[in-house]
Order: structure tokens, then C-alpha cells, then sequence
């Protein structure tokens, strides 16, 4: 990963006013703490509570901890550079970011799309679920999308490594991202720019009609139930997970196919802002508040430690 011309980017970051910084540090600091722990939390509690021993909590598992990897992969430097007024970031380490944060990206979305193969097969095949996730095809599925993930950005960032970086070294954005990059290199980015645009758009085709058509059969077979108890409580299996796709499919194309998000780059900063802050620190809310069987798990959780903390 050497480059003969440019050794340092520079991050304008969100804002040059210094009150701002402060306002935006003790923001993202908030939602970064905040994620972190309720991501750490379901993480414990599927780990050490007996009910939450089912497939569905084991992606919510891994889920969890893509979130983490995905937040902690862009805040930090962001609190660093805010705090030291260091705006410098090596090459190496730019294009390491560029790395993990498209790779938790890429791998969240396949997971997402196998979530909902699994609330499909708990309620359109329910007798066969215990044999169809095994413990074992869970374990491989997770493995898939990380592999998935690695597949789809691994053929962009080796052209990326290619690029040539000639005088100019400023990047207007608060992380390192291809899209900053790509506009103040000296090479010829067209094809590089192309393959981009094709491995976003294979993952979301791919991960979009997995989820919507797990969700079409899911609706279809919920709508035979006969009482309405029933279609209620198979609805509430799912509406988490629904909330969560909409929020990551929401603002990812937004980002790729509104026009002035293209244009717009401030929009741009906000939009990777909410997705890098926002979307990991409510995740955990929309499970927690949204799942019997988690707020029961953490109550149970809660009066063991406090039981242990009395002896």
C-alpha cells in the first residue's frame, strides 16, 4: 500500500467552527457511547440467557457486533481529530478505514437479508424451523455473508490502491471515503468509479429481493391465520427487523440514487453521519423496546446482578 506522492490526507470534517465541534463532539460521543452499550448488552444477554439460545438471537448476535465494528470504524478518529485539532490521517490508515467500514457495510446488508430468510422460514415452515437452522447452517450463513461482504469490495479497493494522489491531499468529509477520494486523485478514475457503482448496486439487488420476497411470503401466510392473536404475535416476530431494514435501505439509497446527495456534499456528510451514529445507537432501542423476550432477558439480567450485589 504505498503511494510515491501523497503519504497524509487531510479531514475537513463537519464544520470550522470551533463552538460547533464542541456541540458535534458531545453528540457523537453520546450516540457512541450509547451504541456501544446497547449493542454490548444484547450481545451479553443472547450469550448468557438460556431463552434467547434461537437462531434469530444468534444473528441479532452478530448483527450487534457488525454495528459496533461499524461505528467504532468511523466515530473514534472523528472524537480524535475534533479533540487535537489533528486533522492528518496516513495513507495507510485511510485507506484501512476505507476497508473496514465497506466490509461492515457490505456484510451488514447480507446479514439483514438473512434475518429475514429466517423470520421466513420460523413462520412459513414453523414445524421444520428447529431442522432447517441448525446451529451448524447458522454458523455457515454468518460465515457467508462475511465472505459475501469480503468478495464484493475486495475487487474496488484493490483498484483503489492503484490510484495516484498528486498535489491536492484535502478531503472534504469527516472519514475516509471512496467518493472524497476519488475526486481528488490525478488517475483516471472512470472504471474504478463504474465498479463501485456495480458492486453497490449487486449487493443491494441481491440483499433487497432476498428481504422482500422472504417478507411476501411472510405477509401472505400471516393473512391465513385465523384469529387475529395470531397474526398479531407472528407480525411483532418480525416488526423489528422490518424497522431496521427500512432505516439501513432508507438511507442507503438515498445516498445512491437521489440526485442531489450526488451533488450536495454537506448532504452527503449528514446522510454517512446518520448511518455511522445514528442507525448503530437505535438498533438496540427498536430490538429492546420492540421484544418481550429481550426486555425479559434484561429485567432477569438486572435482578441477578443486583441479588448478587446484596450478598
Amino acid at each position: 500500500m504505498k503511494n510515491y506522492t501523497i503519504t497524509t490526507f487531510i479531514l475537513l470534517g463537519l464544520a470550522d467552527d470551533p463552538q460547533l465541534k464542541v456541540w458535534i463532539f458531545i453528540f457523537l460521543y453520546f450516540t457512541y457511547m450509547l451504541s456501544v452499550t446497547g449493542n454490548l448488552t444484547i450481545i451479553t444477554l443472547t450469550f448468557v440467557d438460556s431463552h434467547l439460545k434461537t437462531p434469530m438471537y444468534f444473528f441479532l448476535q452478530n448483527f450487534s457486533f457488525l454495528e459496533i465494528s461499524f461505528t467504532s470504524a468511523c466515530i473514534p478518529r472523528y472524537l480524535y481529530n475534533i479533540a487535537t485539532g489533528d486533522n492528518v490521517i496516513t495513507y495507510n490508515a485511510c485507506f484501512s478505514q476505507v476497508f473496514f467500514t465497506d466490509l461492515f457495510a457490505v456484510t451488514e446488508f447480507f446479514l439483514l437479508a438473512t434475518m429475514s430468510c429466517d423470520r421466513y422460514v420460523a413462520i412459513c415452515k414453523p414445524l421444520h424451523y428447529v431442522t432447517i437452522m441448525s446451529s451448524e447452517v447458522c454458523k455457515r450463513l454468518v460465515f457467508c455473508c462475511w465472505l459475501a461482504g469480503l468478495l464484493i469490495i475486495i475487487s474496488p479497493l484493490s483498484l483503489g490502491l492503484n490510484l495516484k494522489f498528486c498535489d491536492l491531499n484535502v478531503t472534504d468529509h469527516f472519514l475516509c471515503d471512496a467518493s472524497p477520494l476519488l475526486k481528488i486523485s490525478c488517475s483516471d478514475t472512470w472504471f474504478l468509479e463504474q465498479s463501485i457503482i456495480i458492486c453497490a448496486v449487486l449487493t443491494l439487488i441481491l440483499t433487497l429481493m432476498c428481504v422482500v420476497l422472504s417478507y411476501a411470503y411472510i405477509i401472505k401466510t400471516i393473512l391465513r391465520f385465523p384469529s387475529a392473536q395470531q397474526r398479531r404475535r407472528a407480525f411483532s416476530t418480525c416488526s423489528s427487523h422490518m424497522v431496521v431494514v427500512s432505516i439501513t435501505y432508507g438511507t442507503c439509497m438515498f445516498i445512491y440514487m437521489n440526485p442531489t446527495a450526488k451533488e450536495e456534499v454537506t448532504i452527503n456528510k449528514v446522510v454517512s453521519l446518520l448511518i455511522s451514529s445514528i442507525s448503530p445507537m437505535l438498533n438496540p432501542f427498536i430490538y429492546t423496546l420492540r421484544n418481550k423476550q429481550v426486555k425479559n432477558a434484561f429485567k432477569d439480567s438486572i435482578k441477578r446482578i443486583a441479588s448478587f450485589l446484596k450478598r
